[in-house]
């Protein structure tokens, strides 16, 4: 075993430079007692399967040598390219770990080369301590190897026969991808690579997809590049990157030397060519937004110009001031109050899918609160997808709209509301943490916090509230590409301005679009999400919020691909309804609203002229619908059993007025008209 559990430090002071060797152009000979031959397979393979490489020597973390022929009498040899900071290597790092295990009593073999340039032996010790991994991984320090196999990605696997010919490559199986996971893999690749040969069968399928990160190999810099890191892109960077790319945050390495940025250089460039960074999902055509994050064209030339020259660093003595960060929390001020989630961590697994979690808290508040801003700081931002916080009042206390206090996703943490404007806390509230975690290849333990500064009421004059439009009744047929699921939202407070809006769907969500209907007729597009990516719930703050007129509407579009084609798909056979977990869907379009102060609780809609009649008409309308869809028995009533889990949690106890866990057509109309029709 190369790597002892109980390693020391001093271990990694005796780390010396690693070396290649390149061998001449010498196949290792087959061993004669092997059953499994490169004869036995067939000639017509994809190009590089059935290959021989060259014999090659690198060193592990320790300095000791290792090379090809060391595994001359190994029935087969896996040889997986990892790095340590890329995330799907770090979730492969368990499953290699088993693999080897599981194999090796058959004479199968595993080695691990790190051919990526910004990773450091005491990380790729650390990586082999983390997983558990006890094969020999090894430093490629020229990127030499890596191009023998022709290896691109993290991780990438390739698995040489008897004869040290390549009868497979490329991904280790499809659990997992480029923002995607599913509960088990569909389809073991490697293990599926391996068991053929042991059989004596060809395999099937000799060469898939590797996805992951690009290999950051050495590169050769040209000097006379008008385009330097120290000149233009650290600047970039900074601007859009570094929020979340530095220590401690959520992004899973670092950009903020040239020595980091360089060995991500092609990833960089790939990630913006794709739009996948920086996250900004909105369509530019559309709408102005105060919060937006995009990079412009000139910005994105920089990068490309920059890589296309090999990355060059430039003058060190044109670097801008690093740029200055909060430390703590996000907030214009220490917190009056931190809440953590629970009193105690939640494990979060080292693999596999985990459905959201809610924790409910008792803040304590004996009297109504006002918050001005709010920030929430995951314990492990390696593992939180996001967080959202809700207002779940006590039993007897109106309240209309969503009960949303926070939100967190990487990149977006704090809320700080301006001056005059709090959300309401009312006494005897608890607080709803609902979090979703994605695993990163090792166990760990999260305790999120919010942490709350109050403003005085004196000083309040608009209160923010969360109001959506969402349609549950709907149903994805199995394949179905481009399914159509929609709905308007035409009831407002009176007096309201709105301020931000956010889709919501799960990994089947294609697109969404709000579009304002104004009272004179004309259609107008607020917000266009063209490519929803369930990774990323964003927020889009108005760059001019607006008062909402009387006559105004929003329809909300949304579309899902429920086919094969959707990489991300969990099962493209099932019909897919509305549900809280990630196999499930929603339809949800969130509006932050304005609304006077006071005016949730005062009835000012029905109070206004001229809207007491329409107020209840709309109250009867909510009636209608909340009764048409839930109360399954028809018996006027509509139990706890009868509503989806969302409702239960978040507004059953806001029209069961009396308590006893029935809501009545009453009690519905008495809330409906409280909140001025909304629902």
């Amino acid at each position: 075993m190369l790597l002892n559990p109980e390693w020391k430090p001093c271990l990694i002071r005796r780390m010396v430079a690693l070396t290649l060797l390149v061998g001449s152009a010498v196949s290792v000979p087959a061993s004669a007692a092997d059953p499994v031959t490169s004869a036995d397979l067939p000639t017509d393979r994809p190009p590089g399967i059935g290959t021989g490489f060259f014999a090659f020597q690198l060193t592990d973390f320790y300095g000791q040598p290792h090379k090809l022929d060391d595994y001359r009498d190994h029935r087969m040899l896996v040889v997986v390219f990892f790095g340590t900071e890329c995330p799907l290597a770090k979730l492969y790092g368990p499953r290699l770990a088993s693999l080897a295990e599981e194999y090796a009593s058959r004479g199968v073999a595993f080695v691990g080369i790190n051919a990526n340039r910004q990773d450091a032996l005491t990380e790729i010790a650390a990586y082999a301590r983390r997983h558990g991994i006890d094969f020999p991984l090894l430093k490629d320090t020229t990127g030499e190897v890596a191009e023998q196999f022709g290896a691109t990605r993290t991780p990438e696997v390739f698995l040489l026969d008897d004869a040290r010919q390549l009868q497979y490559q490329g991904r280790i199986d499809d659990q997992y991808g480029v923002g995607y996971g599913r509960s088990e893999p569909e389809r073991e690749d490697l293990r599926r690579a391996i068991d053929a040969l042991l059989a004596g069968r060809m395999v099937e399928r000799p060469r898939t997809q590797a996805v992951g990160c690009l290999i950051g190999r050495p590169r050769k810099p040209d000097e006379s590049s008008e385009v330097t890191y120290s000149r233009q892109i650290s600047r970039v960077l900074r601007k859009h990157c570094v929020e979340c790319h530095r220590a401690g945050e959520i992004a899973p390495f670092t950009l903020e030397t040239y020595d980091e940025a360089v060995g991500w250089a092609e990833m960089i460039e790939e990630v913006v060519r794709t739009q996948r960074m920086p996250p900004w999902s909105a369509n530019p055509q559309h709408g102005e937004f105060a919060n937006a994050r995009s990079m412009s064209e000139e910005e994105k030339e920089l990068i490309y110009g920059w890589v296309e020259a090999g990355a060059p660093e430039g003058d060190p003595a044109e670097l801008p001031e690093p740029r200055e960060f909060v430390t703590g929390w996000r907030l214009p001020r220490e917190p009056d109050v931190v809440i953590p989630m629970r009193e105690t961590p939640f494990e979060v697994p080292a693999e596999g899918i985990v459905e959201y979690q809610y924790f409910a808290v008792d803040p304590g508040f004996e009297e109504d609160r006002w918050i001005a801003a709010s920030d929430i700081v995951p314990g492990e931002r390696s593992v939180v997808h996001h967080v959202i916080v809700f207002i779940s009042p006590p039993q007897g206390r109106d309240r209309r709209g969503l009960g949303w206090l926070a939100a967190y996703v990487p990149g977006q943490s704090s809320m700080q509301l301006p001056p005059g404007q709090a959300r309401l806390v009312p006494a005897g509230s608890k607080l709803i943490f609902q979090l979703h975690y994605t695993p990163n290849g090792s166990v760990q333990h999260d305790l999120t916090r919010i942490g709350l500064v109050f403003a005085e009421p004196e000083s309040v004059e608009e209160e923010v509230v969360t109001l959506l439009a969402l349609e549950e009744k709907f149903e994805i047929p199995p394949g179905a590409e481009n399914h159509r699921v929609s709905t308007t939202r035409s009831e407002w407070p009176f007096s309201a301005r709105l301020l931000a809006m956010s889709p919501h769907m799960h990994v089947r969500g294609k697109s969404f679009r709000f579009d304002a209907l104004w009272p004179d007729g004309h259609r107008e597009t607020l917000l266009d999400i063209p490519d929803y990516d369930f990774n990323w719930q964003n927020s889009y703050q108005l760059a001019e919020p607006f008062d909402i007129p009387t006559g105004f509407a929003v329809e909300c579009v949304a579309h899902f691909d429920n086919s094969r084609k959707n990489i991300v798909n969990p099962d493209p056979e099932a019909t897919v309804r509305w549900g809280d977990q990630t196999a499930d869907e929603m339809m949800i379009g969130f509006f932050e609203v304005a609304v006077p102060k006071g005016a949730w609780r005062s009835r000012l809609l029905a109070e206004a002229p001229g809207h007491a009649e329409a107020d209840q008409a709309r109250a009867r309308q909510v009636v209608k619908r909340l009764f048409d869809r839930f109360d399954a028995n028809q018996d006027a009533a509509i139990d706890r059993d009868e509503l989806p889990s969302t409702f239960r949690v978040f507004a059953f106890r806001r029209y069961d007025r009396n308590g006893d866990r029935v809501i009545t057509q009453e009690e519905a109309y008495q809330f409906a008209l409280a909140s001025g029709g909304d629902s």
